[in-house]
């Protein structure tokens, strides 16, 4: 959930690390360090709680030389924030630093064995009871410091990715994972360590993407060396990374969560490139193609998704019930690994993910696989570890999002979701060309209808302005629009911090609508459906107890615009394409409600971009 940098090479490495964690600031943190080995040989270690920024400023008169270091922004899970608990931590010889990502989660037991040993601890954290062990079983045994994080490795129970420096060893890094993100990054005489790529495509596009129980050697003049523990060499493909910085630069817009809000139309573009044609009439997945016997008839389909993936989820379970007539469930993947779910081999699962690293998603897959379900992923970063745990899937190709709240992923999700219902209702005979023609028709319209709903942006700045003095909000949608509501609420959640709840419209009446009065403002999702006059009734309903309601409706919609206290108008298309429209205005009334309340919305508190832990 945090980010690591490291480098070694021939530069100065304290610029590069201090940029990468910059690049890394949208995975979220509250506290950052830098260890380097200087050029006098001495190893100093740098943290504070707080900003990069503010590590910068701490780092400013001191000793900042020497070309080798490792660098990282902690997201507090043990200990609070503070510079003591603030990563690199230092062994009790003060000859190694430690950064690491995930949890330890016996590190209580192995705390108490080292301190019974006279190994003394001035953090709260369980990542300086790493470095206190490997540092034990290298003194204790004699060994090198490879061997001795093998050994220790053996013994930790949990999710880490590490990077550890030597006092003694100017020359190397050793950096492992275990159900955490970490790559290695290839230049002319250098080698670079990063959470995922952003901190390196400045310097090489070339990276190994490590492996579970994978442990990586670092040396100056020599390849890359990955073993595993029990030091068998590890085979691994240097891969060509297909991003470039412009992609994690803010292009002029204030926030990225606004940049990426506005990308959507092209990011939609490059989901469908390929894939969807209107022309010929189709829509080609590679996935359907080369796995067709086990995709075309399962029993069941079971969606794992966390957050926002879940409320895409929702969403193509809709849309593959209808299309494919596969009984479709969707499930939490948090509680899926502990529900003892009864699966089996004519089951798929569709494991959905921005990040392709959530730990939940991640272990839900695993024990799907040990089932024997064949599994499908949705993912939008290439290379990370949910693709490679799955049997096939699609990436969503909308480049990297920065922002922490999730909106141009969302809808590449459900631009995925759509594309895989499609193709697989035809293949299966259970939609009918005409319909098959014309959704496929009005999916390939959406990007240009993003861009005229886009032009609404000053109008839903002005709306935005007048509810910045809410504690709650209430959203509200039926059928395809009720995820829209969910996903509407989390925004606003998660980055202006006023409580949200999203339900079914007519769930209203049974407790929801006890709330509401004339300071609960009432978002409505009430597009021209079948569905369209109960939701006109719930919005009466609303009105009656003189609460302000926002509606999201169709364009030219008379009716409810004489009703609402603002009106946001959405382009026509087909009912199980509105999610893709909806989630506009919403995402935008979020980010506008959230910057008039000045918040950091790129950076919402106590968030993290990637969720490598439970």
């Amino acid at each position: 959930m945090c980010g690591i940098v490291g480098y070694l090479g021939k530069r100065n490495a304290y610029p590069v690390l201090i940029k990468g964690l910059k690049r890394l600031e949208y995975r979220g943190y509250d506290s950052a360090g830098v260890a380097l080995l200087t050029k006098d040989g001495d190893l100093r270690v740098y943290k504070t709680k707080g900003k990069v920024a503010d590590l910068e400023n701490f780092s400013s008169d001191k000793d900042t030389t020497g070309t080798v270091g490792i660098a990282h922004t902690r997201w507090a899970t043990h200990g609070e924030p503070n510079s003591t608990n603030a990563h690199p931590h230092i062994s009790f010889t003060g000859n190694l630093a430690i950064i690491h990502n995930g949890i330890i989660e016996n590190y209580a037991v192995l705390k108490k064995q080292l301190q019974e040993k006279g190994i003394e601890f001035k953090s709260n954290t369980d990542t300086e009871v790493l470095v206190q062990l490997i540092e034990y079983v290298r003194t204790k045994k004699n060994v090198d410091l490879l061997t001795a994080v093998r050994i220790a490795l053996r013994s930790v129970i949990g999710a880490y990715a590490i990077a550890i420096l030597d006092k003694n060893d100017p020359d190397q890094i050793i950096a492992a994972r275990k159900s955490s993100p970490l790559v290695v990054g290839i230049g002319e005489e250098e080698f670079f360590l990063g959470s995922d790529a952003s901190p390196i495509i400045e310097y090489t596009d070339k990276v190994i993407y490590l492996d579970d129980k994978d442990i990586a050697v670092i040396r100056r003049g020599k390849d890359v060396e990955v073993v595993d523990f029990n030091n068998e060499k590890m085979e691994h493909e240097v891969t060509k990374v297909d991003l470039n910085l412009a992609q994690i630069e803010k292009g002029g817009f204030p926030h990225f969560m606004l940049k990426e809000i506005f990308e959507q139309p092209d990011c939609l573009k490059d989901c469908m490139r390929g894939r969807v044609n209107v022309e010929a009439n189709n829509v080609t997945l590679s996935a359907i193609i080369d796995y067709r016997k086990h995709l075309i008839n399962p029993r069941r389909i079971i969606i794992v998704a966390c957050g926002t993936s879940w409320h895409a989820g929702l969403i193509g379970k809709q849309l593959i019930e209808d299309f494919c007539q596969i009984p479709v469930e969707v499930e939490y993947a948090s509680e899926f690994r502990y529900s003892k779910p009864v699966i089996n081999e004519q089951d798929v699962v569709i494991a959905i993910s921005q990040s392709g690293e959530t730990a939940d998603t991640l272990a839900a897959i695993e024990l799907a696989k040990s089932k024997g379900a064949f599994i499908y992923g949705i993912c939008n970063a290439i290379g990370s570890s949910i693709p490679r745990a799955t049997n096939t899937g699609s990436y969503i190709h909308v480049g990297p999002e920065i922002g922490v709240a999730s909106t141009k992923a969302f809808t590449g999700q459900v631009t995925v979701l759509t594309m895989l219902a499609l193709a697989l209702g035809k293949e299966r005979g259970t939609i009918d060309n005409v319909r098959y023609s014309k959704v496929l028709t009005e999916l390939n319209a959406i990007p240009e209808k993003m861009e005229e709903l886009l032009k609404q942006g000053d109008a839903i700045k002005d709306i935005s302005r007048i509810f910045t003095y809410a504690h709650n909000f209430l959203y509200l949608g039926r059928g395809y629009n009720y995820p829209v509501a969910l996903e509407g609420a989390l925004k606003l959640k998660e980055i202006s911090y006023i409580h949200a709840e999203g339900y079914p419209a007519a769930e209203m009446k049974h407790g929801p609508i006890a709330l509401i009065d004339d300071e609960m403002p009432v978002v409505v999702v009430a597009t021209r459906n079948v569905l369209y006059e109960k939701v006109v009734s719930n919005i009466q309903e609303i009105k009656a107890r003189k609460a302000r309601v926002i509606a999201i409706v169709s364009e030219g919609d008379e009716t409810i615009r004489k009703m609402a206290d603002s009106v946001i108008e959405l382009p026509h298309t087909e009912e199980c394409l509105e999610p893709l429209l909806a989630s506009i205005p919403l995402q935008m009334l979020a980010y506008y409600i959230a910057v008039a309340k000045g918040k950091d919305v790129d950076q919402p508190r106590n968030l993290a971009k990637s969720v490598t832990v439970e």
